[in-house]
């Protein structure tokens, strides 16, 4: 697997790559700072790479993505009996990443509850598990990451200020790809190569295309740049315009649309009207990008004619233009 901080060769990125030379050998306690999609776990994972640690477990944990009332279990692991449905023992991630590396991202989500467990780790080196007292010693390299500004987070009594020093040892700052425009042939290269053989394609950026992909600003920074690559292989064009590259961030931030639903509603229900609407901005967005041939837009679906016509009429989709103004194209 090719070690994407290796294509991270800007001017912008070398401290970062000078810093994460410095402490990976270390067991310092390391803070990735930066907007989302700029690369944190690329970095973190660079960190975890040198020894002693390289050849143990690298585990990363989403504060974020973890309900609350789970995140202490995910992170330190319960007790049998710990609480309903606690059938088991359970390790933690701290238990299962011993001699390795833990990667916490979004640490600035985890509640002010674990705040304090987490500060015990990383003062005392150990921890118990939920619904226990057994003490159990921590060996673990920890690397945090943020997107959020900590020190407003601190005055507004949302972090911890002593967790916030003890987990900003190293604080490495990556900058967002805005501000290193020379990696973007690079990485769109890499992802295309990536895409190329997963989906047996053999698609080319054009030069339009990437001139495109270098003026643009990414907001959503390499994340947002590996899915509108992914984006040409899966369409199978070379050409990606502009407009329409500004379009697919505006269709994922409008789209698919709220469902409405009037509730009680059960989940079924609700993940299957979500599921029409963003089965019905993909079809629109293909019908579109092949001017409504749609022979060309179901081979591109992977359906059949006959069920792209189901669809449309389903879906209720219309061909705006002055021939057929308003009018479900059948």
């Amino acid at each position: 697997m090719t070690d994407e901080l290796e294509l991270c060769r800007s001017d912008a990125m070398e401290s970062v790559r000078d810093v994460v030379a410095r402490v990976a050998g270390t067991n310092a306690t390391v803070l990735l700072l930066g907007e989302s999609g700029v690369g944190k776990e690329v970095v973190a994972h660079a960190i975890h790479r040198a020894p002693p640690r390289a050849s143990h477990p690298f585990l990363k944990v989403n504060c974020a993505a973890v309900p609350e009332e789970l995140l202490d279990s995910e992170l330190f692991g319960h007790e049998k009996g710990a609480f309903t449905g606690a059938y088991r023992e359970k390790p933690g991630k701290f238990a299962l990443a011993r001699r390795g590396t833990i990667f916490l991202d979004e640490v600035g989500e985890i509640p002010l509850r674990l705040q304090a467990k987490l500060l015990h780790v990383l003062q005392d080196g150990e921890f118990s598990r939920v619904g226990g007292d057994k003490i159990i010693h921590s060996d673990v390299r920890i690397v945090a990451a943020t997107n959020r500004d900590l020190e407003g987070a601190i005055r507004a009594g949302q972090f911890r200020e002593d967790l916030f020093y003890r987990l900003n040892v190293i604080a490495v700052r990556i900058p967002p790809l805005r501000e290193r425009r020379e990696e973007i042939p690079v990485l769109a290269g890499h992802f295309l190569r990536r895409f190329n053989t997963a989906y047996g394609r053999s698609v080319a950026i054009s030069p339009e295309t990437m001139r495109i992909f270098t003026d643009y600003s990414w907001p959503g920074n390499i994340r947002e740049l590996e899915n509108a690559v992914k984006r040409v292989v899966v369409l199978g064009t070379a050409l990606l315009g502009g407009q329409e590259l500004v379009g697919t961030r505006d269709a994922r931030i409008t789209a698919p649309p709220p469902v409405r639903t009037t509730f009680p509603a059960g989940l079924k229900t609700i993940a299957r009207e979500a599921a029409r609407a963003a089965e019905r901005v993909a079809i629109e967005a293909v019908l579109d990008r092949v001017d409504w041939n749609r022979s060309k837009a179901a081979r591109l679906l992977q359906i059949s004619y006959a069920a792209l016509r189901y669809k449309i009429v389903e879906c209720g989709l219309a061909r705006q233009g002055p021939e057929n103004e308003g009018l479900i194209a059948r």
